[in-house]
């Protein structure tokens, strides 16, 4: 499959996160509490699987050869973990209402994900960066975003309503997804060569279970008439902020690449792999954290448009960049 196809499936599965969206609208509550079928009990499998064969697929081999280049390694993920949330907590004094603050909390749990994996690959790929730095920094990010995102969130969450338990988040991340992380290590092994083989497949499960999360989520918060009582405006102002963070976040790397006189191939993996955020994480971190909330929908709200932009911007310098000598 050739890097321009492998775009454009990326961009069918946008818009089938769109059709689940307004299949929610239209027909919510489908593997509902009363379904024979329950859609918490499918994603909650799926989630699991999905990081087993994520912990299948890591290549020993290639995670060595990209682990000295320490000073790379510092940047992608200071970028995500630290620079990310910070810019948007320069945002918390100007909250007034409760809507805001919902929001306002959608955004900062956009910007405390780790970074995604296959697609940062595929444009370090296409703009000929270093693809070892990418695999290693891509994957190690999704291992420590399962601890770093929930301690970020948990810092605003408002526990007292027993909606967001942190300790019990923390329970449910290990067991659901580190667990079968650490599980698929163990197996790559015997197993790694035949996951690798058939990515293609396992990507396009991780990709059901994903639609699947993002309607059960968006299901619940249309029922609640959620978006109903959420101004356009503040959506709308919503989305011009993530564009400017995508920007800021940009900037910022390129700037400190050049200070620090990376190479050219550590340069673009290093802006790549540090403006991204996992829509794969996103999603399921929000079956896990928010599960009992009715906001649960408006938390991918972020994540999709982010997804969204990083994805035709970046897809768009990778393939200048890649043109270049």
């Amino acid at each position: 499959m050739t890097k321009i196809a492998i775009l454009k499936k990326i961009d069918g599965f946008i818009a089938g996160l769109l059709c689940m969206i307004a299949l929610a609208y239209w027909f919510p509550g489908i593997g509902g509490t009363n379904s024979t079928i329950k859609l918490e009990t499918i994603s909650g499998i799926g989630i699991s699987l999905i990081f087993f064969f994520y912990g299948l697929k890591l290549s020993p081999h290639e995670m060595k050869k990209g682990l000295s280049n320490y000073r790379l390694h510092i940047l992608v993920q200071t970028a995500t973990f630290l620079i990310f949330p910070i810019l948007v907590l320069i945002l918390k004094p100007l909250i007034r209402s409760e809507e805001q603050n919902t929001l306002w909390l959608a955004l900062f749990f956009m910007a405390a994900l780790p970074s995604t994996v296959s697609s940062s690959v595929v444009m370090v790929s296409i703009a000929r960066g270093n693809i070892p730095g990418a695999i290693f920094n891509a994957s190690i990010s999704g291992l420590i975003g399962i601890i770093i995102t929930p301690v970020w969130i948990g810092l605003f969450m408002d526990t007292t309503n027993g909606d967001f338990n942190f300790w019990d988040s923390i329970l449910s991340l290990v067991i659901k997804i580190l667990l079968p992380v650490f599980i698929g290590l163990l197996l790559n092994k015997h197993l790694g060569k035949y996951a690798r083989k058939h990515s293609k497949f396992l990507t396009l499960f991780d990709k059901s279970i994903i639609l699947s999360i993002v309607y059960n989520s968006f299901s619940k918060s249309f029922s609640a008439n959620l978006f109903q009582s959420i101004n356009l405006s503040y959506l709308t102002i919503t989305a011009l902020v993530i564009i400017i963070l995508f920007i800021l976040v940009y900037g910022i790397i390129f700037g400190i690449t050049r200070w620090l006189k990376f190479s050219r191939e550590d340069s673009i993996t290093a802006i790549f792999c540090g403006s991204k955020k996992s829509l794969v994480h996103g999603t399921v971190m929000t079956n896990v954290l928010f599960k009992n909330m009715a906001t649960q929908g408006i938390f991918i709200v972020p994540i999709m448009v982010y997804h969204s932009l990083q994805l035709i911007a970046i897809s768009f310098i990778a393939q200048r960049m890649g043109k270049n000598k």
